[in-house]
């Protein structure tokens, strides 16, 4: 009887976890290229289409150490840009991504990079609160501060905005949107129901923020299938 209740069990599991992904990548990605997610591409100045790629940057984050492109390399992260103290989106956007950091906690390779658009308030102390406040886990996930007009560059390398505006709740304007990068420091997402790249995931849309995860498994089992293609048969010991 207590094996058919554990049978049930992991069956029920399987259903809620994993079935839902494995027919996304049947149905939606399709038989034979259900382990690619796009790369976000540009056209040069000379007509030639290019991949996007996150810029080089160098702030600090909420225990003071400098975050470079150094530290990414390697790593499947997610960008985006907020303020601690933002009464509209924001608390949506960090709730979402605590899901998210919460649902890759066993995969080693992945990232969060948080920028504020308020570097003025948000000294690192003051990240550091916010994220203990949380009780988020900060092994990943990294709150970074600098130069006002740095991370407002930044943000339009990632196909975001970020400014000061009297106007706006909180007095800063900034998108809501987050960016998947991978290992190569390239930009990817899906594609829409029209082919057409999207780009950006809206962090306050719950809709979108089951395609993210969706498509960070596609992203890492995109990954491993390049590993076990790479890995050479081991050598037999005579």
């Amino acid at each position: 009887m207590k094996e058919n209740s554990r049978v049930k069990k992991y069956v029920l599991l399987f259903s809620i976890l994993l079935l839902p992904t494995i027919l996304y990548l049947i149905f939606v990605r399709g038989e034979h290229n259900f382990a690619h997610l796009p790369f976000i591409t540009y056209t040069d100045v000379n007509g030639e289409v290019r991949n996007r790629t996150a810029p080089e940057f160098s702030f600090t984050d909420q225990d003071g150490n400098t975050i470079t492109n150094k530290d990414v390399e390697g790593k499947i992260y997610l960008v985006d840009f907020f303020f601690t103290s933002c009464p509209s989106i924001c608390p949506i956007m960090t709730a979402n991504l605590m899901k998210i950091q919460d649902r890759f906690a066993h995969y080693d390779e992945f990232m969060i990079l948080s920028h504020t658009v308020d570097p003025k308030r948000d000294t690192p102390e003051v990240l550091k609160e916010y994220a203990e406040n949380r009780n988020i886990e900060s092994k990943n996930w990294h709150f970074l501060t600098g130069e006002k007009d740095s991370l407002y560059a930044v943000a339009f390398e990632y196909l975001s905005s970020a400014m000061e505006d009297s106007l706006a709740p909180g007095g800063f304007l900034h998108t809501e949107y987050f960016v998947l990068v991978d290992k190569e420091g390239k930009l990817r997402s899906r594609e829409d129901d029209n082919g057409n790249i999207i780009g950006v995931y809206d962090g306050t849309d719950a809709h979108q923020m089951r395609d993210l995860i969706d498509d960070i498994k596609v992203l890492i089992a995109e990954y491993n299938l390049e590993l076990k293609k790479n890995k050479k048969p081991e050598q037999s010991v005579n």
